[in-house]
């Protein structure tokens, strides 16, 4: 199958080949459906629109997408995703939408969209499988913004070159996560954009202490373990290609996602990964 750039479906049967271009046919549908599928995985301009700014200048609105619809049985997406969503809508730059399946990597219009939020676990090998997340590695590395939520970073397991794209990943063997529970998270790095302003925050969610990788990233803000006492990234910024990754592991639940500055960090990371100026904290924020 090929991928229109409407993210509609066309079978192969239906293109029609040059009647003069000594080509076979099915070479020729071949190629078509792979131009079409790596033109579904680049951010355009469609991406893009405008809205009023607070100075009468119209300011810029990137669609942002959700992707969620499998996670660990302990994660009610079904709850966490709406409250995600409407925190990024408080900033009126981001014009969001949810999809409720992790094959969008694979099969939807990654090119209709600025940046892709990850609020997922999946654990079937072949949903989105390899394909997905190379899709999504040439979204992010065309200039797209991709955003990682709590256990997004178990996702794509069956694909090795993840961890180059989320930083860092989790190991299952190790220790998951501090036992749930309130814990402070500090702000390490008060000149970057995202974290620029805030202040050490309590959170009542799961302290992860199972991330891996050698990724280089610049740790925004971290929590120390009550468990072993050592200071573990909570979220993290890095480059790929042209694109920008922000990764954060808080949102366990709803009640995770109740703390404004938690709030904050998500909105903020998702509009820098849009490249959009991160607005002052008392603007939205």
């Amino acid at each position: 199958m090929a991928i229109a750039s409407s993210g509609r479906f066309v079978a192969p049967s239906r293109l029609r080949a040059p009647s003069r271009l000594p080509i076979p046919f099915a070479l020729y549908a071949a190629a078509v459906a792979a131009a079409l599928f790596a033109m579904n995985a680049l951010p355009s301009a469609a991406a893009e629109g405008r809205a009023s700014g607070g100075d009468g200048e119209p300011a810029a609105v990137v669609n942002v997408v959700v992707v969620t619809g499998e996670d660990y049985p302990g994660h009610k997406w079904r709850e966490t995703a709406p409250v995600l969503a409407g925190a990024l809508r408080e900033d009126e730059r981001l014009k969001i939408d949810v999809v409720e399946s992790p094959m969008f990597l694979a099969e939807g219009d990654l090119g209709a969209y600025r940046v892709v939020v990850l609020h997922m676990k999946n654990y079937d090998p072949n949903k989105p499988g390899p394909e997905g997340g190379k899709r999504l590695a040439q979204f992010v590395r065309s200039g797209g913004g991709l955003v990682l939520v709590h256990f997004a970073c178990g996702a794509l397991q069956e694909w090795p070159e993840f961890v180059e794209l989320a930083g860092r990943v989790w190991n299952p063997k190790l220790r998951g996560h501090d036992p749930h529970g309130r814990f402070r998270v500090e702000i390490v790095d008060r000149k970057h954009p995202i974290t620029a302003g805030m202040a050490d925050f309590e959170t009542t969610d799961e302290l992860y202490t199972c991330l891996a990788g050698k990724t280089p990233i610049t740790v925004l803000a971290s929590a120390r373990s009550k468990v072993d006492d050592r200071d573990y990234p909570i979220a993290f910024v890095l480059d790929y290609g042209k694109g920008r990754v922000f990764h954060c592991v808080l949102g366990h639940d709803v009640r995770a996602f109740e703390p404004e500055a938690v709030q904050t960090l998500f909105r903020r990371g998702t509009a820098w990964t849009a490249g959009l100026e991160v607005k002052p904290i008392g603007r939205a924020d």
